[in-house]
């Protein structure tokens, strides 16, 4: 599995370099619990929830033999990332249906030991377009 990540007009695509070992993608719903007098609680479903999920992993800054992607270095990538802040952003894994559209809601970066690789948390959530419906007046 590769990961990308993507402007909306991809005129800008990084590939994460290292792949982290798992990352989960809850899939919440807006469900909503009600008291009755007759029945006690009862649940009414809702809606789909936003998704969301946090990557967590290191941009090198030397070569490795187990990286995916060499194009940019370390801290390189987080000048990208730091770009796309305001934007929706493309995520898409390779192998997998995931292919999202996804805001930046935190990004925390740092070193962490002597390598210089810089690692990183970076949070997403699903950005959904809002789409209205138009009617004609009769």
């Amino acid at each position: 599995m590769d990961i990308f990540l993507s402007t909306q007009d991809r005129k800008q695509i990084i590939q994460l370099p290292i792949v982290p070992a798992e990352f989960k993608i809850p899939s919440p719903m807006s469900h909503e619990t009600f008291t009755t007098i007759n029945q006690g609680d009862i649940k009414l479903i809702g809606r789909s929830g936003l998704k969301s999920l946090t990557i967590e992993s290191f941009f090198p800054v030397r070569e490795y033999p187990f990286s995916r992607d060499r194009t940019y270095k370390g801290w390189e990538y987080v000048e990208i990332i730091e770009s796309w802040k305001r934007v929706p952003v493309r995520l898409i894994a390779t192998n997998t249906p995931i292919n999202m559209l996804v805001v930046i809601d935190n990004f925390e970066y740092g070193i962490q030991d002597g390598s210089g690789d810089v690692y990183y948390s970076l949070a997403l959530s699903e950005f959904k377009e809002i789409i209205l419906e138009t009617k004609k007046v009769k």
